[in-house]
């Protein structure tokens, strides 16, 4: 059975498919999050490290860390600042530094930038997994040998240089090349996790089908386990949660074995607060004085005050308990238990069936 090994100094996360789903949590990432960049320009990186613990808390066995910051600030006084390959290798040793200062969750070294790749592998300590290599063949001359020196696993993306096709039957023949050249240079097929790539539903009504068929090729014919970036699935849609909850099991069942996400459901914010206790008040319902924000947003079904795992993670959760890679659904139930449940020694567990 296929197994790929992920390692920090201590743990380990195993990709398999009998194993429960790899969570590989994405959010130490600048790309998009201006706030986040601006910290990084400034050395500050409380944000990486606080990110890093809420998404372990929030059931994260792989954190990503990807380094394609743009300091444009830096840019504008030195220009080497403008080149990736000059930005990114110190600032992905600093991410990988900055991260295991507070967890020693296995990481996922992610960048475009081969240097960075290299200088990442260099910082973690134990066996991250290294994304990515693409059926490019320069990049697999530059990856794979990296690959093969640190004895890493790598994430294949089912891309090369005609880029990302639309034909599900490219990308799995893109998927193959890789698998097959990578056991040139001695690396086996159980370090190979297989991105088939997931395009977005809204785009293209056959993407949910496409990917579920490769998972099952990718499975049965060349035994390598899988990712994605789930949430690549509801790009643009409303409601996008209830798109990814429905993929996530759908995917598992067909062979998925892990996913690139967020885990956590972000806090409600004060403005949100302020929004949803006004239009309260616009109905005429008086609200306790003395109830704490917490408490109004369980009442009024806004969520959390505080980060705490998403609706996908309850989802991955049911699945990982209904195909059997969570015996006795020992998992499932500590996830649902409340607070005040595991206070009292665990009465709201599962109760002994009767004789």
């Amino acid at each position: 059975m296929t197994r790929t090994i992920i390692e920090s100094q201590t743990k380990t996360a195993i990709m398999g498919f009998d194993q429960p789903f790899t969570v590989i949590g994405e959010r130490i990432n600048p790309t998009g999050r201006k706030i986040l960049n601006a910290e990084l320009e400034a050395g500050d990186f409380s944000r990486v490290q606080a990110d890093a613990l809420a998404q372990v808390a929030a059931g994260a066995t792989v954190l990503d860390i990807n380094s394609g910051a743009v300091f444009s600030n830096k840019m504008a006084e030195d220009p080497r600042y403008a080149d990736n390959n000059f930005v990114e290798p110190d600032l992905m040793r600093q991410l990988v530094e900055k991260v295991q200062e507070v967890t020693d969750c296995p990481l996922c070294i992610d960048s475009s930038v081969p240097g960075a790749l290299e200088a990442g592998l260099e910082a973690a300590k134990g066996r991250p997994l290294l994304n990515s290599v693409t059926g490019e063949e320069e990049r697999l001359e530059i990856v794979l040998p990296l690959v093969k020196k640190y004895n890493v696993p790598v994430v294949a993306i089912s891309n090369d240089d005609t880029g990302i096709s639309e034909d599900p039957e490219v990308r799995f023949a893109v998927a193959k090349k890789i698998v097959e050249r990578a056991a040139d240079f001695g690396i086996p097929a159980h370090d190979i996790v297989v991105d088939p790539l997931v395009m977005p539903i809204g785009a293209m009504g056959t993407a949910g089908l496409q990917v579920f068929e490769l998972n099952r090729r990718l499975r049965n014919e060349l035994g390598v386990n899988t990712t994605c970036g789930a949430s690549n699935i509801s790009f643009g849609l409303p409601n996008r949660h209830g798109i990814n909850n429905a993929f996530l099991p759908m995917a598992m069942a067909t062979g998925m074995t892990s996913a690139i996400m967020n885990p956590i459901a972000l806090p409600v914010g004060p403005k949100k607060l302020a929004e949803k206790k006004a239009e309260i008040a616009a109905k005429g319902i008086i609200i306790p004085e003395d109830m704490d924000d917490e408490t109004f947003c369980e009442t009024f079904g806004l969520g959390s005050t505080k980060a705490r795992a998403g609706k996908e993670m309850e989802a991955i959760r049911a699945a990982n308990f209904l195909t059997n890679n969570d015996e006795g659904g020992a998992e499932w139930i500590k996830f649902n238990k409340s607070p005040a449940d595991a206070a009292a020694g665990g009465r709201g567990g599962r109760r002994r069936r009767r004789a």
